[in-house]
């Protein structure tokens, strides 16, 4: 199989985030739901910043239950040291290798960067940034500058009056159940949520 070559063409499934023990195991945070993508052994690759994609071989790994994190082994890394030198790092895969999935399921890259719409009024609330696992999965949206109050605010400064620039437009988390995202549209690139009330509250 021919490795993709283009970034768009990788799915990121998890970052290193420490070693484990002293024989090379290491600590991985998810960024996929897929538990076999830590714990069954075969090819992955490994992306260090700023750097390319490349192939190495899971042994195997295992969940830390209650933490969130799985513990991996991969081939050729044998020391703390050796996994100390990959902290950072992400494993990706391919996008064809994507899982099939079953409805009412998403790939988190997909969620990213739909446009936010209430489910009642049809407003336009604003754009998906990112997405959390916390229990739940939760999207993070960033809001519609409309939404905000943002008068100009003067300061005095030498007697001169200067406007300062009106904050960015924040963000609010949103569970992504079906009761609260009754739609998501990724043909059209939309969502539709039915906050319950304070939700949206600044």
């Amino acid at each position: 199989m021919a490795e993709p070559q283009q970034e768009s063409d990788w799915v990121e499934i998890g970052r290193i985030v420490a070693p484990q023990g002293v024989h090379g195991l290491m600590r991985v945070y998810p960024d996929s739901d897929f538990p076999e993508r830590f714990l069954e052994p075969g090819p992955r690759w490994l992306k260090r910043r700023g750097g390319q994609p490349e192939p190495v071989e899971l042994l195997g790994g295992r969940d830390i239950p209650g933490k969130g994190l799985y513990v991996i082994e991969i081939e050729g890394i044998e020391t703390r040291e050796a996994a100390e030198s990959l902290r950072n790092a992400v494993l990706v895969v391919p996008q064809s290798d994507r899982p099939e999935l079953e409805a009412g399921e998403f790939h988190v890259r997909d969620l990213l960067g739909l446009e936010v719409f209430h489910h009642q009024t049809g407003e336009r609330l604003g754009v998906t940034i990112d997405i959390f696992s916390a229990g739940n999965d939760l999207l993070q949206v960033q809001l519609d500058e409309n939404l905000v109050s943002q008068k100009p605010v003067e300061v005095k400064k030498k007697k001169a009056k200067k406007r300062q620039k009106p904050p960015a437009p924040p963000t609010v988390f949103i569970p992504f159940v079906e009761a609260i995202v009754p739609v998501v549209d990724l043909v059209n690139q939309r969502l539709e949520v039915d906050p319950p009330a304070g939700l949206l509250d600044l």
